[in-house]
């Protein structure tokens, strides 16, 4: 198979989706790969490295796209891009569908079959294409919420480990999932005062037997949100719903309630963001005032640390794109029930019923494409 991986064109996304020693990997096993020139500088990748490791580097994306049988990206299909796809092709990579209905449409008009990193799943129900992002979203949180806190970036001027004397920051962290679990591990180390929220006992006692005094951990009723805000430095927005748009927690009224200069990180962005204010930012202009409450919403916080995150991401995303280069998608998918919940878009038709309910659009089981074949 013909694999390919064009630039990210993002704006501010350095990430790259296939590693050197994954293009190594992929040619061991037969397969030509097709890297865009300069595809994995911004990760720290020249294209000498990918020479090294057997891959072809390719100037354009057009010819990326127009040579390869499975594309291999990080963040979803810009515009553009959505253009080169075609049918039969196979696409994989970051999709977050549920809150982006044209590029669910032009998925859709293309033809082609698109498996989306974030609804993989793995036997214990976690999401393991999604976990290394998430791992590296959450520990970022607070640092950019520690930036955003500093007077001159128009924050409370809140140290987050306060200093004797002088108490540390107030961070809430909505989720205990594993954004919010990093989140809260690396707030706490910076010597903030954290709580994190969650709907979950079984999970809220885990972090409770792990973590102990290191921080405390509520119930994520409304009330209990609403009351934790009041006397928040900083709230981290760290739920998720696999698939699906993410439920909004706090409103435009609950701001008034906040303290003024206090900070929302929503890291749930990418899927339509948990706050009721909260819009998708960019690290250029990352952060936005709304009533006097400051917002981070950057849409692909790893890409600020694209060479950790390329690495972790590769690490996660290479058996599974193997397979479906060694198999093609649909034997891989029969063979492996977890990949199958990737797969979002085939053939013009929508796959994955939690897109389909936020968009309200009509949904194919992905078994009944299997059986067709």
């Amino acid at each position: 198979m013909k694999i390919g991986c064009p630039t990210e064109i993002k704006p501010q996304e350095f990430r790259v989706g296939i590693t050197p020693s994954a293009a190594q990997e992929a040619v061991a096993h037969g397969h030509t790969v097709l890297i865009q020139t300069g595809a994995g500088v911004g990760a720290g990748f020249d294209d000498a490295a990918y020479t090294a490791a057997g891959a072809q580097i390719i100037g354009t994306a057009d010819e990326v796209f127009a040579s390869a049988d499975m594309i291999v990206k990080v963040k979803e299909p810009q515009a553009k891009e959505r253009k080169m796809l075609r049918e039969g092709q196979l696409l994989f990579t970051y999709l977050h569908l549920a809150p982006d209905p044209e590029q669910t449409k032009d998925l859709l008009a293309s033809g082609c079959t698109a498996i989306a990193y974030e609804t993989v799943t793995d036997r214990t129900g976690g999401l393991p294409l999604l976990a290394p992002m998430s791992e590296v979203a959450g520990k970022l949180a607070p640092q950019m919420g520690a930036w955003t806190l500093q007077k001159a970036n128009g924050g409370r001027g809140v140290l987050m480990g306060g200093v004797p004397g002088v108490g540390p920051a107030q961070v809430v962290v909505i989720g205990g999932g594993v954004v919010g679990t990093h989140a809260a591990r690396v707030a706490a180390g910076m010597g903030a005062d954290v709580t994190v929220l969650d709907r979950s006992l079984p999970r809220m006692r885990y972090l409770d037997d792990v973590f102990g005094s290191t921080f405390r951990t509520r119930y994520a009723s409304q009330a209990n949100i609403a009351e934790m805000i009041t006397t928040a430095d900083m709230v981290v927005g760290a739920v998720l719903i696999p698939g699906a748009a993410a439920p909004k927690l706090v409103s435009r009224a609950d701001l008034a309630t906040m303290k003024p200069g206090s900070v929302l990180v929503d890291v749930a962005i990418d899927q339509g963001g948990c706050f009721e204010t909260s819009h998708a930012t960019t690290h250029e202009n990352p952060i936005y005032d709304v009533d006097g409450i400051l917002h981070y919403c950057v849409a692909n916080m790893p890409g600020a640390v694209a060479r950790t995150s390329t690495i972790a991401l590769g690490n996660a995303t290479m058996p599974f794109m193997l397979a479906l280069a060694d198999k093609g998608w649909r034997q891989a998918c029969t063979d492996d029930p977890h990949l199958l919940a990737g797969l979002n878009v085939h053939a013009g038709q929508l796959t994955y019923v939690a897109v389909g309910k936020a968009l309200g659009m009509d949904v194919t089981a992905p078994e009944k494409l299997l059986k067709a074949a």
